[in-house]
């Protein structure tokens, strides 16, 4: 054993007598997922006083300072947690704390942090990341000769992230054969596998990093230190360009693997969260089960292992949430989503023929559709199956002379850039419909509608309410047919639906706006 970890672990003993004065400790909570043989418990940090774990280390830093040191006021850099954690350690002991955050620090953490430290907090927006804002507050630091307290690559703040692991320990759940924990700077990872290495030699420790964000595997793997060029932010909490000094040489010793996880995957984990705790977690907060259910997958995992992942935090914009939602899809731990991009001839009557072919069971999320010139339209389909599933689609559509492409990761359909060449369109009408989201009931409006028009646009996403909705574009041959059409799919599938003009004016005008390039002249034909 280091050095360097026997400090460590004498600070997060000493931890132990002051970081209770502003937070008590937080449980583990048993997760169960679908398909998973294992046992799980997630260590709920979001139930914390500031909705993440951050305010251990933060208090435990700031208290070790003396009342000289504190009477002249504190500073520090993040993008949120943190920040919130040195707020409160500043209310709690009464000193004044300068707080660098990024300009682009979501409104909901900036307000937490108000609200935690009062009048004893100046917030100063500084740069665009929190690299800038780092820099930023190290000059105002050593300019004025303030303490700085640091987010993770210190002792003192990892002394009292480390608590965390010993209430695991006092937890009476463990041992535990494989704990995830997640990296951005590397302080809770290093604290807790100093800690729980102790008491469980046999336990093995799993570093989780976003794929955009893996300072510290690339570290790991150099032998050094490195600087991405470029770290994804979606996972805010980790998004760490170079690894620190002091945790770099921790967790090269203490750390026995690497995983990293995709915004997807960690989207999905907070699903799985939801529908078993109903708790959401912010993307970073999520990440250790994003990479369990990964290794779950890849049989890494063996039946019955005890498990343990790190709910880091809770503070999410509220705004993120449809990004989340959008991204997790509807996935379950048998089926995966795919969007699949198909050709299809330039007729009437070809995507309800390959509807009619998904075998049973798959389930229709998304359809992406607009009409551009040549013999060949290319619609995008979101499905959600099996691997024996997506085998049976491509056997199928090779019976047709037909490949799927698969195109769930181009930016145009996850942007739902959906190009319709208006030129091509002879007397269109825009619907806005409502059908019941049920087994069969898409494919029996597309039945319907193809007896009195052609499809030259369609825009529809699963939203998980148990109605779907979607913008429709059809040609009619006449306003007969039009009328015919709309009676025929109300009477058969109970749905409601409105022609642009049925809509409110302001509506009507949203809905034109929305669908450029459309001409909006072709509206006061239908």
């Amino acid at each position: 054993m280091s050095e360097l970890r026997d400090h460590l672990f004498d600070e997060i003993l000493q931890a132990r007598q002051r970081v209770y004065a502003v937070g008590e400790p937080t449980p583990l909570q048993k997760v169960s997922l679908p398909g998973v043989d294992a046992v799980i418990y997630a260590k709920r940090e979001d139930l914390g006083p500031i909705k993440a774990y951050k305010w251990r280390g933060a208090y435990n830093c700031m208290a070790k300072l003396s009342p000289e040191q504190r009477a002249l006021g504190v500073v520090a850099a993040s993008a949120g947690n943190h920040a919130q954690g040195v707020a409160l350690a500043a209310s709690k002991l009464g000193c004044k704390a300068h707080i660098f955050m990024p300009r682009s620090t979501p409104a909901v953490k900036q307000e937490s942090v108000l609200k935690h430290g009062g009048e004893h907090v100046e917030i100063m927006l500084v740069g665009d990341s929190y690299d800038a804002a780092s820099a930023a507050a190290h000059e105002f630091a050593e300019q004025r000769q303030l303490p700085f307290v640091h987010p993770y690559d210190d002792l003192d703040t990892m002394g009292g992230q480390g608590t965390l692991a010993d209430e695991i320990v006092m937890s009476g759940e463990g041992p535990f054969d494989r704990v995830y924990l997640q990296i951005g700077g590397g302080g809770l990872a290093s604290a807790c596998a100093c800690w729980l290495h102790k008491f469980w030699p046999e336990c093995r420790f799993i570093g989780v990093e976003g794929v955009n964000q893996a300072s510290m595997m690339k570290a790991v793997e150099a032998g050094e230190r490195v600087t991405l060029p470029y770290v994804d932010v979606f996972c805010d909490g980790t998004a760490v360009r170079r690894a620190g000094e002091q945790t770099f040489k921790l967790c090269r010793e203490l750390i026995d693997s690497f995983v990293t996880v995709t915004n997807d995957e960690v989207c999905q984990a907070i699903r799985s969260l939801w529908n078993s705790l109903r708790v959401v977690p912010e993307p970073s907060g999520a990440m250790g089960l994003a990479a369990l259910m990964q290794d779950w997958e890849k049989g890494q995992i063996k039946p019955g292992e005890k498990c343990l992942v790190v709910l880091s935090g809770a503070n999410m914009d509220f705004s993120q949430l449809g990004v989340v939602a959008s991204r997790a899809g509807v996935r379950d731990s048998h089926r995966k989503m795919r969007y699949l991009r198909i050709p299809m001839e330039t007729k009437r009557g070809q995507i309800l023929k390959y509807l009619k072919s998904i075998p049973e069971g798959v389930l229709l999320t998304d359809v992406q559709y607009g009409r551009i010139s040549g013999d060949i339209q290319h619609p995008v389909f979101g499905v959600l199956g099996t691997d024996e599933q997506f085998a049976e689609i491509d056997r199928r559509l090779a019976e047709k002379n037909l490949k799927a492409t698969d195109v769930s990761h181009d930016d145009d359909v996850r942007f739902r850039m959906i190009s319709c060449d208006r030129v091509l369109l002879s007397h269109p009408t825009f619907f806005v419909i409502e059908f019941p989201e049920r087994p069969g009931a898409f494919t029996e409006f597309m039945a319907t509608v193809g007896q009195y028009a052609n499809l030259c646009y369609f825009n529809y996403q699963y939203s998980g309410e148990s109605v779907g909705r979607a913008m429709v574009g059809l040609e009619f041959a006449s306003l007969e047919d039009r009328d015919a059409c709309r009676r025929s799919a109300a009477k058969l599938i109970g749905t409601t639906i409105q022609t642009i003009q049925d809509l409110p004016d302001p509506v009507r005008r949203r809905v034109l706006d929305s669908m450029s390039p459309f001409d909006h002249s072709h509206d006061s034909r239908s």
